[in-house]
């Protein structure tokens, strides 16, 4: 339900704050683990006896680092740093429950050494080196920083920036590249990060990641129908609990900071874990559809065999938080959980955190109701989308919200309007004029009183800048479109666009004047590395007309045999013929590492009178002119981008508009 206001008002800069300790484990939590170890009671306290027998639990437990460099494929010192990560939480956690100094130091003294001597994390698979490991280290920092453990704040702060300048950087961009549970491995470990160093910016990026995020691992897109089918089903269960575990774990760290991204598209998380403990349990009544994945790499046609059985301990959690919490039946999540009870580590490495029964388990109705005052929190992972007439707007709503107040505004800082409330957590604004971009944030009303504001999301009306226009050309298979946010151009797209194919493909496009330039930025990460992306100049909308164009392919070439990023400039001179390839330049480091579009990348296509230019850049500074060609074709022309995703699937790519 949603009602129209009229009446303005400012958006508060201050940032809202974290609740602390706040990652995997609140305060409340690890008292619950204090009292229930104290009065040895079941299951927690069989759960702690667990947990106690890991040699990663001992604070007499030898540092095995550290190191400057870690990696992974090629390893360099993986299984050190997952081992020194699993002590260093553990330890944490025993310090947390029994009280015993000793587990703290010990804690401290594999962080400290790490922090300061960590500099570079490498491999064709660094981001699962990031991912997995680091998360385990982040929790640690966050229990020992928020627990007097006598850790000075001058550490805490070194460890901070090495979580920001190490890190962060390797997950920045997700994996979008890669089955899903590498996405969920950088998600884990960002809003950690976020939390921990108290970046809204950060734990925002994650969010919004998660929600609406272009690869394998955003919910949606890893849970990919209300079935419950899991986008690594097919390939084998041991991923498959990986990858639905570790979007729980974000979920948890949510929950500590007052959102319920638990319920996030309608419980979406809790039916993928009912399918994959079903399937698991050894029903085989479970539906199946065979769907191509966002990368376009990866096809299964059923349901796979592989570690069928192999109970991985992430249901606990789950199973806690959806029918104790909550209320809500989840009958073989709970299944699974009894099987597993008490959980045991979160083998292999640094995968999971394991030992649910300790960690998460309450009592049913327990720990639904947050103690923060809800001022100290705020909605986020806010998601606009656009029709020709109207924009929608979602978010991921706070624990304990009775309804939202909705405001915009048409600058970022503001002053906002607050056009709206709502009950629920979307809200449809069709007050909206084309080309003009509007920025929205969300507060929620708990008890009378209003949260601080989300942090702003904003689109174009009508979904592109003024004069701007969208259309498919040729047989794209699937409809693409594209949204503009004032800064960036996000561009949903299918077709074939290759130098040998006849083309198919989304283009953005405006009119061109007949002296003129553009120039976009190529962002990291599309969602499909087979993706073919760039500027174009066209005649008209025809799929045989005449056009101009530079564009960024991952293609082969006569000199390298293996996928090769390169940019092309490529002209049809006339309706009806083929399209020729003028010119090519392979793209190297940083734009591309192993064959991923990994960095940002320039593109300019120029027109002066009838000459037609195309440059590429690495930092949009210095240029490197590619070609040149007459252009003849008649009046009018059209200028803008084009993006074909090349695979059964469509793809995401986002450029940014100059």
């Amino acid at each position: 339900m949603a009602c129209i206001l009229l009446f303005y008002d400012t958006v508060s800069a201050q940032a809202p704050a974290f609740l602390h300790p706040g990652l995997l484990h609140s305060q409340a939590d690890l008292q619950r683990m204090r009292n229930g170890v104290a009065q040895q009671r079941s299951p927690i306290y069989e759960g702690y006896l667990v947990f106690g027998e890991s040699p990663f639990s001992h604070y007499d437990y030898k540092i095995k680092g550290p190191l400057t460099t870690v990696g992974r494929n090629p390893g360099i010192g993986q299984s050190d740093y997952d081992s020194d990560a699993n002590a260093a939480y553990q330890n944490a956690l025993m310090w947390a429950i029994t009280g015993d100094k000793r587990h703290a130091e010990t804690a401290i003294r594999i962080i400290d050494a790490w922090s300061n001597t960590l500099k570079a994390v490498t491999g064709k698979d660094a981001v699962l080196m990031a991912g997995l490991g680091p998360f385990k280290m982040v929790n640690a920092a966050e229990i020992i920083r928020h627990s007097n453990a006598g850790w000075p704040e001058d550490a805490a702060k070194r460890t901070e920036k090495h979580f920001r300048q190490v890190i962060y950087p390797v997950l920045a961009e997700f994996a979008p590249f890669a089955n899903g549970n590498w996405d969920d491995a950088a998600l884990k470990t960002v809003m950690g990060i976020g939390i921990f160093c108290n970046d809204r910016e950060i734990f925002e990026t994650a969010v919004r990641y998660y929600v609406n995020g272009w690869g394998n691992g955003s919910l949606t897109h890893y849970i990919i129908n209300d079935t419950g089918q899991v986008q690594e089903t097919g390939r084998d269960q041991a991923h498959t609990q990986l990858g639905i575990g570790m979007l729980a774990e974000c979920c948890e760290m949510a929950w500590h900071q007052g959102l319920n991204l638990y319920a996030y598209a309608d419980n979406r998380l809790l039916k993928g874990f009912e399918y994959t403990a079903k399937y698991n349990l050894g029903y085989n009544d479970i539906p199946y559809t065979p769907m191509p994945d966002r990368t376009g790499k990866y096809s299964h046609m059923r349901p796979s065999e592989v570690a069928r059985g192999n109970l991985r301990a992430v249901f606990e959690q789950v199973y806690n938080h959806y029918v104790h919490r909550m209320g809500i039946e989840a009958p073989f999540t709970k299944a699974a959980a009894d099987k597993l009870r008490p959980e045991g580590p979160g083998n292999p490495g640094a995968d999971h955190p394991g030992y649910g029964t300790l960690f998460y388990s309450i009592d049913p109705g327990e720990g639904n109701r947050h103690a923060q005052n809800i001022v100290i929190e705020s909605p986020a992972g806010l998601v606009l989308t656009a029709t020709p007439d109207a924009s929608t707007l979602s978010w991921v709503g706070l624990v304990d919200a009775s309804s939202y107040i909705i405001k915009r505004a048409d600058k970022k800082n503001g002053p906002y309007l607050t056009i709206g409330t709502s009950t629920g957590n979307f809200f449809p604004d069709d007050h909206v004029k084309k080309g003009v971009v509007y920025y929205y944030t969300v507060a929620g009303i708990s008890n009378g009183k209003e949260s601080a504001a989300s942090i702003p999301v904003s689109l174009a009306g009508g979904g592109l800048p003024g004069g701007w226009r969208n259309s498919d050309i040729g047989n794209t298979g699937k409809a693409g479109y594209a949204q503009y946010d004032g800064n960036l151009l996000r561009i949903e797209a299918g077709g074939v666009f290759t130098d040998t194919l006849q083309e198919a493909f989304n283009y953005t496009y405006r009119k061109l004047l007949r002296n003129e330039e553009m120039i976009v930025g190529v962002c990291p990460q599309p969602s499909s590395q087979f993706t073919t992306v760039g500027l174009m100049i066209r005649s008209g909308l025809e799929p045989d007309s005449p056009f101009a164009a530079l564009m960024l392919y991952p293609g082969k070439t006569k000199e390298i045999e293996v996928p090769a990023w390169m940019m092309q400039f490529l002209q049809r001179k006339a309706p009806g013929i083929n399209a020729s390839v003028i010119a090519r330049e392979l793209l190297t480091p940083p734009a591309v590492t192993y064959g991923r579009l990994t960095g940002s990348y320039w593109l300019k296509l120029k027109r002066s009178g009838n000459t037609i230019t195309g440059s590429g850049s690495y930092d949009g500074i210095k240029w490197q002119q590619l070609a040149s060609v007459e252009w003849r074709a008649d009046q009018p022309v059209l200028i803008g981008v084009a993006a074909a995703s090349n695979i059964s699937n469509t793809t995401t790519v986002r450029v940014r508009l100059h």
